[in-house]
């Protein structure tokens, strides 16, 4: 997976790690820990609009990735944020 993430590091587009969480790959390691930069998250409201939480350098623990993939920024940037309504996920119980 490591060499697959290579091509990818320093790349104008941004990659989203979650369902909220976005930046752009500056590195990682054999653990697939990642250093993320101009990161951002998107926290979901059902009764607002997402609010965009500015982290800027952002650290994700290997164990955490399930899923990276790059976003379209033309349809990205089509969202209209303000007008989306998402019921909050409930809690993950181990």
């Amino acid at each position: 997976m490591s060499t697959a993430l290579e091509s990818y590091i320093n790349p104008q587009p941004h990659f989203l790690i979650s369902d909220s969480l976005q930046g752009t790959l500056k590195g990682f390691d054999q653990t697939i820990n990642l250093i993320l930069d101009e990161s951002h998250e998107r926290v979901f409201s059902s009764s607002q609009g997402v609010e965009q939480v500015v982290l800027g350098l952002y650290i994700v623990r290997g164990d955490n990735v399930a899923v990276i993939g790059e976003i379209d920024e033309e349809t990205d940037s089509t969202l209209d944020l303000g007008n989306i309504r998402a019921e909050p996920l409930n809690s993950v119980v181990h």
